[in-house]
């Protein structure tokens, strides 16, 4: 989708959008465009059920007196409650209302005071994504039509500018909901190693460890993970280095299970489909990576996954098994569908340990608990920093990617002590996902950490404003904000 700016001026040919607040006449080149057909608009208006309510869409097609193949009136409700994530939702709504309406072209006017439009554009280039590669058969009725949206503005190259930065996230985003996207026969642990090598044509530093690098390193937990699996486990590490050489850099860590099987204690046969899409964190982090070195991110930053493929077979890891993890910490294995903590604990020790962080952020779809606690609205935050979790909440604000601080506590820490090793993968049936982040917590070595659980927004089986069902790139918006406000010098 091409999104460029033009100065404020009434658009002609394509389809058109006027902003309308709620209870409030048409103004400035709505109104306008309005007389210009004879009050074909306020009649519209009139005899419809349109309010002018936030995303509420009311189109006139083909409107006689005018060049338009369709004007679109989309409400804003107050626009004195808008923030810049109501902005980038609003967005999407009018991308998601063009895109297979016939018009090829699209204008959005955008003269409301305190209108957000770099956000507005941002958020109808991330509706716009589709993962339509294995679709051969479309109908042409179902197929896009649009291919470009003129905002026009007050101050076009101020918002070019802005918007440039936002493009280059956007990217980092695709390139998310791509891998989340790609069915688990394309996208195995070493395919996806492949596909990390590309960033460093953007400049970063990929290194690729097999199986027997991760033995001689002592990573037995994410080993016995991929151990039942035809395809050789793997461990990437991504370095942007953006800032100055000798400046710490802050860490980010994936889970990348590319197809979940729950191993040995397999899992339930409906649904299962879903698991392709157990690699999120992983995705997560890569794309993140993609973004901040597209737009030359003034920050030094390790990105760590730990990429496997947890399937049953005669090789695979069994219920009761015992694996030392690189820490030298034993784990008992209760149940092999706990293998996400296996995999990071091994991927978080590795990037403290070498890499000498300021922090530690993981993400994972890591529990299924976390979706029983939050839904599809929230990531799990859990953390011992609460200034790291202040910074992120905020960043989930403003971009729409919300995070909700979860509990950790020594009680709970207990609930996964064992009497055969030092710790086991399971801490019961209560409290599931704060027991998964305290088994994590184990293997931080004290540096600084948050994990965020985001079993419930990486894939969504609906439509949501700025992504079709499917993939959502949940999470590297956010994380792109959260290091750009406190972290780039």
């Amino acid at each position: 989708m091409q999104i460029s700016f033009a100065s404020l001026e009434s658009p002609s040919g394509g389809a058109i959008v006027f902003l309308v607040e709620k209870d409030k006449p048409f103004s400035g080149l709505a109104a306008d465009a309005d007389s210009a057909i004879s009050g074909a608009l306020s009649k519209a208006r009139d005899v419809s059920r349109f309010s002018a309510a936030n995303g509420q869409v009311l189109e006139v097609v083909a409107p006689a007196g005018s060049t338009a193949d369709r004007i679109l009136l989309v409400g804003v409700g107050d626009v004195k409650e808008f923030d810049e994530a109501k902005w980038t939702a609003l967005g999407g709504s009018i991308s998601a209302a063009l895109l297979n309406c016939g018009s090829k072209a699209a204008s959005i006017v955008v003269d409301l005071d305190k209108a957000d439009a770099v956000s507005l554009a941002e958020g109808a280039l991330l509706r716009s994504y589709r993962f339509d590669k294995y679709r051969t058969k479309e109908p042409e009725s179902k197929k896009p039509t649009l291919q470009s949206i003129t905002l026009h503005v007050a101050k076009p190259q101020d918002c070019t500018a802005q918007y440039q930065l936002r493009e280059k996230v956007a990217g980092g985003v695709f390139f998310t909901r791509d891998l989340v996207s790609e069915p688990a026969n394309i996208l195995n642990p070493e395919s996806f190693a492949d596909e990390i090598k590309s960033l460093s044509s953007l400049g970063v530093d990929v290194e690729v460890l097999g199986e027997s690098e991760m033995k001689k390193l002592g990573m037995d937990a994410l080993l016995g993970v991929g151990q039942g699996s035809a395809f050789e486990s793997q461990l990437v590490i991504m370095r942007w280095n953006g800032a100055g050489k000798d400046d710490q850099p802050i860490s980010f860590v994936g889970k990348g299970v590319t197809f979940d099987t729950g191993g040995i204690s397999l899992k339930p046969g409906a649904g299962m489909e879903q698991m392709k899409w157990d690699m999120g964190g992983a995705g997560t982090v890569v794309g993140l990576v993609k973004a901040l070195a597209s737009r030359k991110a003034k920050v030094n930053v390790v990105a760590t996954v730990g990429l496997v493929e947890n399937m049953p077979s005669s090789t695979a890891q069994r219920p009761g098994d015992v694996v030392t993890s690189m820490s030298g910490q034993t784990i008992e294995i209760l149940n092999t569908d706990a293998e996400g903590r296996l995999v990071l604990c091994d991927a978080m020790w590795y990037t403290q340990d070498r890499f000498k962080p300021k922090f530690m952020i993981d993400l994972a779809t890591l529990t299924g608990a976390i979706i029983t606690s939050l839904g599809n609205e929230h990531a799990g935050l859990f953390s011992d920093s609460d200034e790291l979790s202040a910074q992120l909440a905020k960043a989930g604000v403003d971009t729409g990617d919300k995070v909700w601080r979860m509990p950790l506590h020594e009680n709970y820490d207990k609930l996964i002590d064992c009497p055969t090793a030092d710790m086991k993968n399971i801490g019961g049936p209560a409290a599931g996902s704060i027991t998964a982040a305290q088994f994590l917590k184990r293997f931080t070595n004290d540096v600084p950490w948050v994990h965020l659980d985001i079993a419930g927004t990486v894939w969504s089986e609906k439509d949501l404003p700025l992504s079709e069902k499917g993939g959502t790139g949940f999470g590297v918006r956010l994380l792109d904000r959260f290091v750009a406000e406190n972290y780039e010098h």
